[in-house]
């Protein structure tokens, strides 16, 4: 923890694989995302990913130099900018054209990647709709088939499930 006018701000720091990248978060995360689509998927090389979300400001970069990676998103066809290290290639965060305020951080770039709380008033799980079927999801997250909103910000339907589920048969 640091001080920092008058009030203790959390420092949670991370990197990349080869330590030339290192960040810090300065606040806990506003919310985390699990994404289950294809693009996460493939970004990650897992089922999905756990992405703690930040208000810009407080993602910051202590060493180096990360590379970006731009690929338009198919659900807004807005820009997904990758940000990650050049020279070993991991995926540090994203930053997005659709919301300019905020980044998600690969959450397992974090030194401790179980720092941040999840809890279901701030976390959700998206694009159910192109999840593994073997995926299980916690009862009480909310959960969207889609992105939590369209293109144009209308809100789509959320559900929440009472016990755990599993998504295929």
């Amino acid at each position: 923890m640091r001080q920092a006018g008058g009030r203790a701000m959390m420092k949670n720091e991370g990197g990349c694989l080869c330590g030339r990248i290192r960040y810090a978060a300065l606040a806990a995360p506003g919310r985390v995302t699990f994404c289950h689509c294809r693009f996460c998927q493939k970004a990650t090389g897992s089922a999905y990913m756990v992405e703690p979300i930040f208000g810009k400001e407080d993602l910051v970069v202590l060493s180096g130099a990360p590379k970006t990676f731009d690929r338009v998103s198919e659900g807004s066809g807005k820009l997904v900018h990758i940000h990650f290290c050049g020279d070993c290639g991991t995926k540090l965060w994203l930053s997005f054209e659709r919301f300019p305020d905020v980044v998600g951080v690969y959450a397992g770039t974090f030194d401790d990647p179980c720092w941040f709380p999840i809890a279901p008033a701030s976390s959700k799980h998206i694009f159910l709709e192109a999840a593994r079927s073997d995926v299980v999801i916690p009862a009480g997250l909310p959960t969207f088939a889609e992105h939590a909103t369209t293109a144009d910000g209308v809100a789509q339907e959320v559900t929440v499930f009472d016990e755990h589920r599993k998504i295929g048969p």
